[in-house]
């Protein structure tokens, strides 16, 4: 004899399909809110928050990058391929690093957009778990690749200034 207990949880449990569309439009709508909400007067284009945050010294460009892990933490749940939630982590890794820079960094912000690229990229990997992900892997090596070849420029330059500066007040 079977007995079948209803569950007293009040949490109602969504079908598979409906909830993962629930969840992708959270983040669309979390995406279109940091990126492209408020329309510029006279033109045709339009900025979010994410930029506008940027404006705050010191910890806009945290409290905006904070806000769009959000979209990552959504990717998690649905369980896109670890080289999509690394593709959208870069995403996020270069919107702070060059967000940091005052005004071009919101500038930058303004034209990359990296939340909705993240929630671009999530519903194309929610939609079609099983896509090939060459083209992923691709693009994260050559993010890899110029990090790392930055990092070596900046390195040779300031090696460089140090070498001119330390010539120059021994002269």
């Amino acid at each position: 004899m079977t007995s079948h207990r209803q569950s007293s949880s009040p949490i109602e449990v969504l079908p598979r399909d409906e909830g993962r569309e629930h969840l992708l439009a959270i983040a669309d709508i979390l995406a279109k809110v940091l990126d492209t909400s408020i329309r510029v007067p006279g033109t045709s284009w339009s900025i979010g928050l994410d930029p506008l945050l940027g404006l705050i010294p010191g910890i806009g460009d945290v409290i905006a990058n904070l806000i769009g892990t959000v979209i990552l933490g959504i990717a998690t749940r649905l369980q896109v391929p670890r080289i999509v939630l690394t593709r959208m982590s870069l995403n996020l890794l270069i919107n702070g690093t060059v967000g940091a820079v005052p005004i071009v960094g919101d500038l930058f912000s303004v034209w990359f957009r990296s939340h909705a690229r993240n929630a671009a990229l999530l519903r194309e990997a929610a939609l079609k778990p099983d896509r090939e992900t060459h083209a992923d892997w691709f693009y994260v090596a050559g993010i890899i690749g110029g990090t790392v070849a930055l990092l070596l420029l900046t390195i040779a330059f300031v090696i460089w200034s140090a070498i001119k500066l330390w010539t120059f007040v021994a002269v």
